[in-house]
């Protein structure tokens, strides 16, 4: 968006009331007929502003699109958000994101697009990215930890979106499936996908990658099966821009805390009141070999904790779960 129509959106949007042409002209040294383009191209991008002879412009309407202009008002943010890149397209925010966190970019940097072309999720799957519907977001951190606490953070995030969905959408059931996920009636409506840069001693940075299905409607016929949006389970459209300031207001929180804290025990008894695993039978398919048992609640460190058939528990720091039918002859004691 234009710095001068960025300007006059946030002057509208900051009023609540009518703002004066002759006001913007003066504030911003353009003339009449320029600060009425601007009008048209705010307009032309869905914002709704009515014009009052004798009164100036009004904002009846926003967009709801993750943008700067929209999210920013609503951040408490201290770093997350404050520098803030948005992108029309892209290949990947988490692509943006590493190169911007190797050249420098501040703890907090948030990359939005409003579609990819090459978006990613986790085990090398493609995240389908269309535009104008989804929020696909990626943040720099530069956590001062251990390298082996990293694993933790995909945690944290799920806390602070589950947090942020609970709060935009009351009415909507969601769960938090281990690792990364957020499950609304057992298909997929948000992935998180983590990647950093580091050496054994030191963590240069983390990107935190999220795509979270809003107003897909309908979803693509090969991912009805397990995707989902908050269109789909509620109905109802809802705000990008909301939604993704209470993300980030929530995360920054959550994120700040953990950083003072050894591990996660601060957040897991929220992370297992809301897990969609909690209790059910599993296979764990990894890399090189499949697991199976009953779910046993999460580990401070975040490893997925498993009853196997012999009574033992295994702690699972990776792998892609999924639910087995209950055979009670079977069940592990």
């Amino acid at each position: 968006m234009n710095p001068v129509t960025a300007t006059i959106l946030q002057r509208l949007a900051g009023n609540g009331g009518f703002v004066s042409g002759g006001d913007l002209c003066g504030e911003l040294r353009i003339s009449r007929s320029a600060v009425w383009k601007h009008i048209a191209a705010l307009r032309k991008a869905g914002y709704a502003i009515v014009a009052v002879s004798g009164k100036g412009y009004r904002l009846e309407r926003l967009t709801g699109d993750p943008v700067q202009e929209e999210v920013a008002p609503l951040l408490d943010t201290a770093s997350f958000g404050r520098n803030f890149i948005s992108l029309a397209s892209t290949d990947s925010t988490n692509l943006r994101a590493r190169a911007l966190a190797r050249d420098g970019a501040a703890e907090g940097t948030v990359v939005v697009a409003d579609s990819q072309t090459g978006g990613r999720g986790r085990m090398r799957r493609a995240w389908v990215s269309p535009a104008g519907v989804n929020l696909y977001c990626s943040i720099v951190l530069r956590p001062p930890v251990p390298s082996v606490r990293v694993p933790e953070i995909p945690l944290v995030a799920a806390a602070a979106i589950h947090e942020a969905v609970a709060a935009e959408c009351p009415d909507l059931a969601a769960f938090i499936k281990w690792p990364n996920d957020i499950i609304v009636a057992g298909r997929k409506l948000c992935g998180i996908l983590c990647e950093m840069e580091s050496e054994p001693d030191c963590t240069h940075f983390v990107v935190v990658g999220f795509g979270l299905n809003v107003n897909l409607d309908p979803a693509p016929e090969e991912l009805r099966e397990i995707a989902t949006s908050i269109a789909i389970a509620t109905g109802r459209s809802a705000s990008r821009a909301r939604l993704l300031a209470a993300v980030l207001n929530r995360f920054e929180r959550l994120y700040l805390d953990w950083r003072e804290r050894d591990d996660l025990s601060f957040i897991l008894p929220y992370l297992e009141a809301h897990a969609w695993l909690k209790g059910r039978e599993l296979k764990i398919e990894q890399f090189s070999k499949v697991l199976t048992g009953l779910e046993a609640g999460l580990s401070p460190q975040g490893h997925l904790l498993l009853r196997t058939a012999d009574g033992s528990i295994l702690p699972v720091s990776s792998g892609e779960a999924h639910l087995l039918p209950v055979n009670h002859e079977t069940r592990p004691a």
